[in-house]
């Protein structure tokens, strides 16, 4: 998804005279029944607080005052406790009394009271904000074991704009129904439940859109928790790695109601993406999070969340409101959007092994505290003594005894305690490996509710610009399903085949689960066939809905002028979740090495301008079957056989379009290869198998659905193959085995970085009878750009040179910093750059230990890398070299045909 797409949403901030002029507007969307409050949030200027929090403690209820300060809730008679939030300012408490009609109340905040008060620092000039910090860290585990389970309603907003665009695309957009400045609406009503400890379901019951939130929704943060790790891949200011990412600083204590609320400047240490900055506000003696206000980035987007908690029946600290600006600009695209999310209806069930009343625990930091930690320590083992060693199954019990105990614990015994209860949960977990279960469904007339309904259970009320971009949307929905009944506004859009879809290729919807293709004709230029084109077609269609069995009928046409030869193959696959077939057959060019690793389009580059035709081909007719099949959700097995008669071509073109006079020419169709002379080969057959097994023992899974998704890198990927030429076998001409063995993980090493590694050792057991397409063969690069995956190829290497039917090992380790040399500028971290170092390593008979060393700039506008790379053998410089590639934070498919 394009992430201007992801942007396309906003509102702008309302001055006093807009909310003048709003108030009509306002009153008229409102409800003319029921009971409860409303009014305006202000402060002591009468300026009014956009999205203050106003909590109904007695029914565990809430909502948040719109942009220009006006709220309203919806209560049943009676007398209640309301509560008023908003960051910076003073809680005010009401008592307000509702009897059968709307009461207002307006309510003006004051600026909140920070006082510092004598803290006694111990060991140096430690910030007392690391004590209150290391306490708060400590608890965080704590915290997200303390519900066995918890439900809530809850509704979101999101509104936004794209505020600019190039000139270029506003033609495009304009299509797609994208105006400049106009506001896009969504909203949405959730019932959501969440069970201990990783269950987590929501039910949406409404929905109202305009079309265009593009799959916006923060709900992963919504529903995340800053006392997790991470939250969305950012570094949470509560995660035990948290000193090596933050500093932190002591800004003061305030009073919200009969808490004490300390506040911390969070700062990264390094500044750039994943890592957020801003103010998180603790409750003392709880170290429960109270409120925050921080900020973050990703991909140079930058989001802005505040979020507000309350003490939900006074047992625990949740979040009940949240707001985020969500705003970027690249490539002429400008957009921000923002979220508002209410979280209300908490029916809540603790834990019973670990709820303690807050006021029994308190939480002795070791660093600073070192007298009263010793005396507890002491304490703790005296009592363990006389009670004898505790069976390694009882340690949930003892944690909940030394919990009840007394009124204080080490952050250390915390933790360790919480780190051996998390461990027991697992063991009694089904599926372990699982890390989060997520269910999200859409109640059936979630998408039919009126305008009626929206008013009486939207707790925020519209402003004018959403109101008239609801207009807006309801008159172009009107438009479009007049041009669907066939009014006399006529859609401009084609529909069905049209004579130029053969030219430019389209897709088109034969039944309910059938589908069919015309691809868009690939041309493409080498010396053994000249120019070439390359036409497909595909049918796809579902076989079984009950497990998505789909097969795919691939046939594709190829022809090449200066051989004036025609040729084709045609591939069918089937498969589901559970396994993969593939059967393919015909008479096409392949490369010798059957990874392919130059890319059509970039040979016809290099060979027409830089006159280098470094693709070499061969022929075959051939057929091809591969099955790949789960045999369990952490290993899978595949096997190939594939019987072919293989023929060999020659240079039938030396057209170029650059003449470059110190070149020879072209070189001759046949690689060079170190360790066999003459890489050409007679006409023969040849039946060859193999099969792979893959095991990733330590997988880790998120459930949606039902379905399970996994984790990347959450196991390192183990592979074995084998490989076997068969010899009299179907008139087959080749006799050789085959074995390999292959590691790659990506992990992370400290805060500095992450490192990609991918080991691969292997040898011929027999090599009795092999052509050259049956060497091993590497991933190399001769090319200016770098298309073959970053971990696991060559840069410099020679494509054949190398490839060998004896012995071999190759390494790839690619190490990704967070700061080195550019990136130790903020502004380069913030604009998405990123620095890697890297080690190719190679050794066969005649490699001489071939190594490559390498830096890459990567990120550069968000999208290339470019490396520079120095090659050596034996130790001694051989060459160097640059090249250009897609970053590696992308996600990129390339055609091969």
């Amino acid at each position: 998804m394009s992430i201007f797409k992801w942007l396309l949403q906003a509102l702008t901030p309302a001055s006093r005279l807009v909310y003048l002029l709003s108030l009509p507007c306002i009153l008229l969307s409102m409800p003319s029944f029921g009971s409860g409050i409303r009014g305006t949030i202000t402060d002591e200027n009468g300026k009014p607080l956009a999205f203050a929090s106003i909590f109904v403690k007695r029914a565990g209820t809430g909502t948040t005052a719109n942009e220009i300060g006006y709220y309203e809730v919806t209560l049943d008679s009676g007398r209640y406790e309301i509560i008023y939030q908003f960051l910076g300012y003073q809680t005010e408490v009401r008592n307000i009394e509702v009897l059968h009609d709307f009461v207002q109340v307006n309510v003006t905040l004051k600026p909140q009271a920070t006082v510092l008060p004598t803290v006694v620092v111990q060991d140096g000039n430690e910030d007392p904000a690391y004590t209150i910090m290391r306490k708060a860290i400590a608890k965080a585990k704590y915290h997200t074991q303390q519900l066995d389970s918890y439900t809530a309603r809850v509704y979101i907003k999101g509104a936004g704009k794209l505020k600019d665009y190039p000139w270029l695309a506003k033609r495009a957009l304009q299509k797609e129904g994208i105006e400049k400045n106009r506001v896009y609406i969504s909203e949405s009503v959730s019932d959501v439940k969440y069970t201990r400890p990783n269950k987590f379901e929501e039910k949406v019951i409404s929905i109202r859109s305009d079309g265009k939130d593009n799959n916006t929704s923060p709900n992963q943060y919504i529903f995340g928790s800053f006392y997790e790790p991470e939250i969305q891949g950012t570094i949470s200011p509560l995660s035990p790695k948290a000193f090596s990412y933050y500093k932190f600083e002591y800004l003061g204590t305030f009073q919200d109601r009969n808490y004490e609320v300390s506040k911390i400047k969070v700062t990264p240490r390094l500044k750039g993406d994943n890592v957020v900055d801003g103010v998180i506000n603790l409750v003392e003696d709880w170290w429960s999070i109270h409120s925050i206000d921080i900020h973050t980035s990703k991909m140079g987007i930058q989001v802005y969340i505040k979020a507000i908690y309350a003490p939900i029946e006074d047992k625990a600290w949740l979040p009940v409101s949240h707001q985020f600006k969500i705003e970027g600009k690249a490539f002429g695209f400008e957009a921000e959007y923002k979220y508002l999310a209410t979280v209300s209806d908490y029916k809540i069930k603790l834990n019973p092994k670990l709820y303690v009343d807050n006021e029994k625990m308190e939480v002795i930091d070791e660093k600073v505290q070192k007298e009263e930690a010793r005396k507890i320590v002491a304490q703790s083992k005296a009592a363990a003594s006389k009670k004898g060693k505790q069976p390694q199954q009882d340690n949930a019990k003892l944690l909940q005894e030394r919990l009840e105990s007394g009124k204080e614990i080490t952050r250390k015994e915390l933790k360790t305690m919480m780190k051996e209860y998390e461990k027991q949960e697992l063991k009694q977990q089904k599926e372990p490996e699982v890390i989060s279960d997520n269910t999200f469904k859409i109640d059936s007339g979630a998408y039919k509710k009126d305008s009626t309904y929206w008013s009486s259970v939207r707790p925020v009320p519209l402003t004018t610009e959403e109101i008239k971009g609801y207009q807006k949307s309801d008159s172009m929905a009107a438009v479009a399903r007049k041009q669907e009944e066939g009014d006399t506004l006529k859609s401009s859009k084609h529909k069905g085949f049209q004579p130029w879809d053969i030219l430019i290729g389209d897709s088109y919807k034969v039944s309910r689960h059938s589908n069919f293709k015309i691809h868009f004709p690939m041309p493409g230029f080498n010396t053994v066939e000249g120019w070439n084109l390359v036409y497909k077609v595909s049918f796809g269609t579902i076989l079984q809905d009950t497990n998505k069995t789909r097969l795919t009928i691939t046939p594709a046409f190829r022809y090449a002028f200066s051989r004036k030869v025609a040729s084709g193959n045609t591939r069918l696959v089937l498969r589901n979740s559970k396994y993969r077939l593939e059967l393919e057959g015909g008479r096409y060019v392949k490369q010798y090495n059957a990874d392919e690793p130059i890319l059509p389009i970039v040979n016809s580059l290099t060979t027409l301008l830089l006159e280098k035709n470094l693709m070499k081909l061969y022929e075959r007719r051939y057929i091809d079957l591969l099955y790949r099949r789960k045999l369990s959700q952490f290993v899978s097995v595949s096997g190939t056989l594939s019987w072919s008669k293989r023929h060999e071509l020659q240079n039938t073109s030396n057209y170029k379009w650059v003449d470059r006079k110190s070149i020879e020419g072209y070189t001759e169709n046949r690689p060079v290869n170190a360790e066999l002379a003459d890489t050409g080969f007679p006409d023969h057959e040849a039946f060859i198998g193999s099969v792979r097994v893959t095991a990733r023992p330590w997988l880790k899974y998120n459930i949606r659905n039902g379905h399970k998704h996994e984790i990347p890198n959450s196991s390192p990927t183990f592979t074995l193959d084998y490989r076997k030429g068969f010899n009299s076998i179907l008139q087959s001409d080749v006799d050789f085995d085959q074995i390999e063995l292959g590691i790659k993980h990506e992990f992370n090493i400290g805060v500095r970085g992450h490192v990609d590694v991918a080991l691969r050792a292997g040898g011929f057991l027999n090599n009795n009878k092999m052509y050259f397409m049956d060497y091993k063969h590497f991933l190399g690069n001769l090319t200016p750009f770098a298309t073959s995956d970053p971990v696991g190829s060559f840069r410099l290497l020679d494509y054949y040179n190398y490839s060998t039917d004896d012995r071999y090992f190759a390494g790839n380790v690619h190490y990704h910093f967070r700061r080195f040399l550019v990136t130790s500028f903020p502004l380069a971290r913030m604009a998405g750059i990123s620095e890697n170092v890297f080690v190719n390593y190679l050794a066969t008979p005649m490699s001489k230990n071939y190594t490559e060393v390498g830096y890459s700039i990567d990120g550069i506008l968000r999208f290339l890398r470019l490396e520079a790379i120095a090659a050596f053998q034996d130790g001694k410089y051989l060459n160097y070299g640059f090249r250009i590639g897609i970053s590696t934070a992308l996600s990129v498919n390339f055609s091969d045909n």
